[in-house]
């Protein structure tokens, strides 16, 4: 721990899933001096005069429905390549240490919703006490949901209480932990697709806490390289006529989104970037393909067909190779760590400027990359830099 530096509490629902699991270890890792920094934007020369939590006092915790030990799946994800085993053995012990601290629940129940969000509240009032946190963020990272039905009860904070002591599902898994996070005085960060803190009644509920919060749905691999090339076609007044695009997945996630409902939302979020850049809609079929084989990597080829000078018909392919968990930890331990700042700075509501990290950013339409990026520079100075 950094002298005289207050302890940021960092809790995953999902907490001993392959991402929270290499965001843990790589944690840990930077805190040791074990590994370097190498994908995290936090890092970036550009942001280094902004005051942002040490890794060394960064406390993790969370809930998970798996009961497997975290250093196991740490040693299963070294076994997959995914982080070195060598860090994982020397980290073996920090590993049994967090998960002691994480909280095995069942899987969201149909009904009885508000003595499920009151256990999870519980769990991050304990655990920000019992580790003397001076903040806790609470990162979604749990799998991805069907498209959430309209309620009434989301409209107005009093009504969504009043429902959720009812005997129907009236929230999903990403907007019942944002609710109990916020009652908890938490910020939160929604990773995955899914309602989350975007429904009115808990935007009222963050506003009412003095709350910041981000989300949804981390940006690593396709539609980042779209973020970064739709800008290019539309700078240059070339028109885009179609953008096709196959993912091939395997691992968790994957075989989440076999189910064609959790398909729904991930494609939703992934289909805003094309039509808010450049202007106008596309036609952009997108395939979600699960393969076991793949584990915890991912691959999308996208071709582009689009029309130049005088009409003239081209074409553009590429082929995106990655590992999930690798691409997407670094993302959350910055989220953690900037909103840990801005709940420190007094921010509240929505934070627009984090658009950067998610396909389906809250608070804004800007989708360019490059846009994306100087907002984020600009808001992080905004929170104030080091003494």
């Amino acid at each position: 721990m950094s002298d005289g530096a207050p302890r940021i509490g960092v809790w995953f629902a999902g907490a001993r899933g392959s991402v929270s699991t290499t965001a843990i270890v790589g944690g840990l890792a930077i805190a040791h001096r074990l590994a370097d920094r190498t994908g995290l934007v936090s890092e970036l020369p550009v942001l280094a005069d902004v005051a942002l939590p040490a890794f060394e006092d960064l406390v993790f915790g969370g809930h998970d429905v798996d009961p497997i030990p975290l250093p196991r799946r740490a040693e299963l994800l070294a076994d997959a390549g995914v982080v070195p085993g060598a860090l994982v053995r020397k980290l073996v012990g920090d590993l049994g240490e967090v998960d002691h601290r994480i909280r095995q629940v069942t899987p969201l129940p149909a009904g009885g919703q508000a003595e499920y969000a009151a256990r999870i509240e519980h769990d991050l009032r304990e655990f920000r006490d019992r580790e003397a946190c001076e903040r806790v963020v609470v990162v979604n990272l749990s799998s991805t949901e069907p498209p959430l039905a309209a309620s009434p009860a989301h409209a107005d904070l009093d009504a969504l209480e009043l429902a959720l002591r009812g005997s129907d599902r009236v929230l999903s898994t990403s907007s019942l932990y944002a609710y109990a996070a916020l009652r908890a005085g938490c910020s939160f960060a929604d990773f995955t697709p899914g309602s989350g803190a975007r429904l009115p009644a808990l935007a009222e509920l963050a506003q009412r806490q003095g709350l910041p919060w981000a989300g949804s749905d981390g940006k690593t691999g396709e539609t980042l390289v779209k973020s970064a090339l739709a800008p290019m076609f539309a700078m240059r007044n070339l028109r885009v006529r179609s953008w096709a695009g196959t993912n091939l997945l395997g691992g968790g996630d994957g075989a989440t989104l076999a189910d064609e409902r959790a398909t729904a939302s991930k494609a939703a979020s992934k289909a805003r970037v094309l039509g808010e850049v450049l202007g106008y809609e596309v036609d952009a079929p997108l395939h979600i393909d699960y393969v076991p084989d793949l584990g915890d990597w991912k691959t999308a080829w996208d071709h582009v067909s689009f029309e130049g000078f005088l009409g003239t018909r081209m074409a553009m392919q590429f082929t995106w190779n990655g590992c999930d968990s690798a691409l997407a930890a670094p993302l959350v331990l910055d989220l953690a760590r900037l909103l840990a700042r801005a709940h420190d700075a007094g921010r509240s509501g929505p934070q627009a400027a984090l658009a950067f990290f998610f396909k389906d950013p809250v608070g804004t339409d800007e989708h360019r990359l490059a846009q994306q990026f100087e907002s984020l520079v600009e808001w992080a100075h905004g929170l104030g830099g080091r003494s």
